[in-house]
């Protein structure tokens, strides 16, 4: 299960990129933005749902930030070299603090995509 910000222009734009990838139909896609609270599952409140991307393992534990980038990526056919590439903790242990750059920039990109 992924979550993600459907009210972010970027975040949405990014997510229908992987929305239209083959495997992309195994995966439930949840706009944290516009679901009913239930839908978050334990552990997950909708302000921290909003901030960065998660993904729910089958056993049901959360990964966020980059981790849950690789785990989404693995689940895709197309995209699960990048995951397996991209997911040991030395890849992770980079990867983190750039989407946490990203994440201090995605509000400038989003005043952007609003005025395209």
């Amino acid at each position: 299960m992924v979550y993600y910000h459907g009210g972010c222009p970027v975040c949405t734009r990014e997510i229908a990129l992987y929305q239209r990838q083959d495997g992309a139909d195994q995966v439930c896609w949840v706009d944290v933005a516009h679901c009913a609270p239930e839908a978050l599952g334990p552990g997950l409140n909708r302000e921290a749902a909003m901030a960065r991307l998660h993904m729910r393992r089958p056993d049901g534990t959360l990964a966020s930030g980059a981790e849950a980038f690789t785990l989404l990526w693995r689940s895709l056919p197309r995209w699960a070299w990048l995951g397996r590439l991209l997911g040991s903790r030395l890849a992770l242990a980079l990867l983190e603090p750039a989407y946490r750059l990203f994440l201090v920039m995605r509000p400038l990109w989003r005043g952007r995509s609003s005025k395209r």
